[in-house]
């Protein structure tokens, strides 16, 4: 049997850490939607018991290092499968950008082998699931705007955005998320108020999401690597009403009503990166 699952990219809208727990693991509080950049998997099973990962980047491990192998291996154990799997990963998402890439194709490989082998897993239960491979990837399983907190397994989807355009831009560098998180000092971090930026997704009113939207782990990624600073002002300068990091880096995103706007910018930073992306919410 195959299937074909859409794996979407995801920004952060609103992102804070309120405390870390004992075992070192931060206490999430944001705000994610999903955009359409989207990795496309291909899931076969098979008889030989064994999972096999292929994709067409450079830059992606192929075995168990893979969230899509981890996330194939979790449903084999945890339901005692003994077919196995064969994925291939068509990349759009850029890799190690902040954007969720691995995690979505992981919530993929979790939705299709769940419809595959019939296992009729609610997406509650397999966000469940989903949070013993990532922190992302119980938002993943859903993908659609959303509260998320605790260690990033509780979601509560909220209404559908505003209409707005995100101009994506993602540097020539690579972050390590547990890098960042080392280096978060909790005593100094300035936390902000998700819940105003939910309220104002309730509202439908667009300058208040604008408004309300931070990445408290900006100021770490960016105090490392300075052209996420570079990329954020000339977002700005460019006309973007609101411009910031993506996760933990190093992707950075400006924020626009018109498509009229988010093209005039596109077309003006392309100059300035390779990799940028003219998208909207899904």
């Amino acid at each position: 049997m195959e299937i074909i699952e859409k794996a979407s990219a995801k920004i952060n809208l609103a992102l804070d850490t309120p405390y870390k727990h004992s075992d070192g693991e931060p206490e999430w509080n944001m705000v994610m939607t999903s955009i359409d950049v989207a990795d496309y998997v291909r899931i076969v099973d098979n008889d030989s018991g064994k999972i096999t990962v292929e994709s067409d980047s450079l830059f992606l491990p192929e075995d168990h290092r893979n969230l899509a192998y981890q996330a194939a291996e979790l449903i084999k154990c945890e339901f005692k499968i003994d077919l196995g799997v064969d994925i291939t990963i068509r990349k759009n998402i850029p890799v190690s950008a902040g954007l969720g890439g691995g995690s979505s194709d992981a919530a993929a490989v979790l939705r299709g082998l769940n419809q595959m082998w019939k296992l009729n897993i609610s997406l509650d239960k397999l966000a469940e699931l989903a949070l013993q491979l990532d922190s992302d990837v119980p938002y993943c399983i859903f993908s659609q705007t959303a509260k998320v907190s605790g260690r990033g397994a509780n979601i509560e989807t909220l209404h559908k955005l505003p209409s707005m355009y995100f101009v994506i831009v993602k540097p020539q560098i690579s972050i390590s998320t547990p890098q960042i998180i080392k280096k978060i000092d909790y005593k100094i971090i300035n936390h902000k108020s998700v819940d105003k930026l939910v309220n104002s997704i309730d509202q439908d009113n667009y300058q208040k999401v604008v408004d309300n939207m931070f990445n408290v782990l900006e100021p770490i990624s960016a105090k490392k690597y300075h052209d996420i600073v570079k990329i954020k002002n000339k977002l700005l300068a460019y006309g973007a009403d609101n411009a910031q990091m993506s996760g933990t880096g190093p992707t950075v995103f400006g924020v626009c009503k018109t498509e009229q706007s988010a093209k005039h910018i596109f077309n003006s930073i392309r100059g300035f990166c390779s990799e940028v992306y003219l998208v909207h919410s899904l």
